[in-house]
């Protein structure tokens, strides 16, 4: 199941590698060709796009790699890696494109050979519709940051591309040169604010913070429900690529034989995994009166239940 959702994850971000290298190409002609520096912006942002889509490549063939000697926990920050590498070409791109327009400005002078730009941007609309969509379906069917940064990438370059496109139509009927420039610097706030967006996420990511709220309420929820689980404490959530790691220390009836109590670990892992998928359970057992305070054990299934923040 896991090698399946690997293998879906390369496939996909091999195809946005082969699209973004295909407009990256197409826009650079087009935009040099016909002199507008909004075009080779957009050809800045795909190029950017394309490196995105290279380290997405290489990041989900590394986190799909089994834990080693070195990687105990597996190779899941990989992904939480290529999204801090994304996040810096962003925001490199973003200044590159306000340094050219600034430039242009100087000394503004409408582009020639519209028709093509036209072209060209709405062929990139189009393309990167279809592939962001894709990218993001499998980002979520397999819970992969990578090609859910990817996608958002994409999604990014759908707008600036309709940007441009709106600019060079206005510069077609009008012949108001200062618009190409303008449109490149449009394009190039809306690349760093996406930059911003996704180095704030990867930091997040990188240093551990937990689980979202309501994922950890599914937890709580399944440990409360349970007939044999008295207490629990130190439950502590974080991700690493694909994967949710959860741990947390839990209380059971000092009576219980140890396979049953293993058979009731058994279970809960079972049921987290069902709801949040992907996922590293451990679980420390601890008996009713191992911590001061219980005075004695309760009766299982009494839902004499507590969380413990010891």
């Amino acid at each position: 199941m896991v090698g399946e959702k690997t293998k879906l994850k390369q496939q996909t971000a091999r195809l946005s590698i082969i699209s973004n290298s295909l407009l990256v190409l197409l826009k650079l002609i087009v935009g040099f060709y016909a002199g507008a520096v909004s075009i080779i912006s957009e050809a800045a942002h795909s190029a950017v796009d394309l490196i995105a889509s290279v380290v997405a490549f290489y990041a989900v063939k590394k986190s799909g790699q089994p834990p080693d000697g070195n990687h105990a926990y597996g190779h899941g920050k990989f992904e939480n890696l290529s999204g801090a590498a994304e996040a810096l070409l962003i925001v490199v791109a973003a200044v590159w494109i306000i340094y050219e327009a600034a430039d242009k400005f100087n000394a503004a002078q409408a582009p020639a050979y519209l028709e093509y730009g036209i072209v060209i941007m709405l062929v990139s609309i189009i393309v990167n519709y279809w592939v962001s969509g894709r990218l993001l379906k499998v980002a979520h069917e397999t819970e992969s940051q990578a090609l859910e940064a990817d996608a958002l990438h994409l999604q990014a370059d759908i707008w600036t591309s309709a940007g441009v496109l709106l600019g060079l139509v206005i510069i077609k009927v009008t012949g108001w040169a200062w618009v190409d420039p303008a449109i490149a610097v449009i394009v190039a706030v809306i690349v760093f604010k996406a930059g911003y967006d996704m180095t704030i996420k990867s930091v997040r990511q990188l240093t551990d913070v937990s689980l979202p709220p309501e994922e950890e309420k599914l937890i709580i929820d399944i440990l409360t429900r349970h007939s044999a689980v008295i207490a629990f404490h130190r439950l502590r959530t974080r991700r690493s690529g694909s994967y949710r790691l959860v741990d947390m220390h839990l209380v059971l009836d000092k009576n219980m034989h140890l396979d049953m109590a293993h058979a009731v670990c058994d279970q809960l892992e079972a049921e987290i995994k069902a709801e949040l998928g992907l996922c590293d359970v451990i679980i420390h057992i601890e008996p009713c009166d191992y911590h001061e305070g219980f005075g004695h054990c309760p009766i299982p299934g009494s839902r004499n239940i507590r969380r413990q923040l010891f």
